[in-house]
Formats: structure tokens, sequence, C-alpha cells
């Protein structure tokens, strides 16, 4: 590579410096500054040294959207994000610290705050639900609770 701009290391670096990222947003970042092998190696590179890690990017975004969202959807935005079943788990398990229904209550509350009234709203209030990744379980549960029940 010639000598014009900073070396993928340095941009690798940089990008994470700014936020975790997984492994394959930085191979997409860094495409079109050098060849896959190059780009893998110094990916390798800063994964012995500790700088880049699919493991801490997963837990790291499971606690910045877990608030927001269900199970599903967490899943799925982490596999969009390129890793792998495996490390999603792990995550899912070790950070996603409140219970499905608990989350969806607050994602629930924070929207609506109140039960439905007809079909019409009780569907609304699913659909916003599955949207946010919740499990057609959870959703039914929390919109058949009693508002007295969830204090």
């Amino acid at each position: 590579m010639s000598g014009a701009g900073p070396s993928l290391r340095e941009r690798a670096i940089r990008l994470l410096a700014l936020r975790e990222h997984s492994r394959s947003e930085l191979v997409r970042k860094l495409a079109a500054h050098g060849s896959a092998d190059e780009i893998d190696a110094t990916l390798a590179r800063l994964g012995e040294l500790g700088l880049q890690s699919d493991e801490r990017f997963a837990r790291a975004w499971i606690r910045s959207k877990a608030a927001r969202f269900g199970l599903a959807r967490l899943r799925h935005e982490l596999a969009r994000r390129g890793l792998a079943r495996d490390v999603i788990e792990d995550a899912l398990a070790l950070e996603a610290d409140a219970s499905e229904i608990d989350r969806a209550r607050a994602v629930w509350a924070g929207k609506f705050g109140k039960t439905p009234q007809d079909r019409s709203e009780w569907a609304k209030q699913a659909r916003f639900l599955q949207g946010r990744g919740f499990s057609a379980d959870t959703i039914t549960r929390l919109l058949k609770e009693n508002p007295d029940e969830s204090a």
C-alpha cells in the first residue's frame, strides 16, 4: 500500500476509538483501503491485542438497545452485523438483564400506558411490540394483563 494516507491499522483504531465495531463492520469500512488479506491480518492483530472483540461489541450493543427491543430484534440486528450465533446467544444471556416481559412492559408503558379498549387498539399495540422484536407469547401476556397487576 502506498504511504499517502493513514495505514489500515490506524484507520481501524480510529474507528474503534469512536465505538465498538464488529469484525465484519470493520472489514466493510476498511475494504476501500486495502486488500482482503491485509485487512484480515490487521484485524487479526487487533483482536490478539484485545482492541477488537466481537464479544465485547455484542455486549455493548445489547446494553445500549435492550431496554427498547425484544430478544428477536436484538438477535436479528446482531446477526445482521455479522456476528456468529454463539457470540450472540452468549451476549444475550449475559446482558439482557430484565425478563422479556419486563422489557416489553416498559416499552409498552412508554408508548401507550393504558390497556387496549377494543380490537383495533389491541392490534395496534401488538404490531408496535412485534416491530420491537417481542414474541407473540410475550405480547399476548402483556396485553391481557390488568394494569393493576403490572405494579
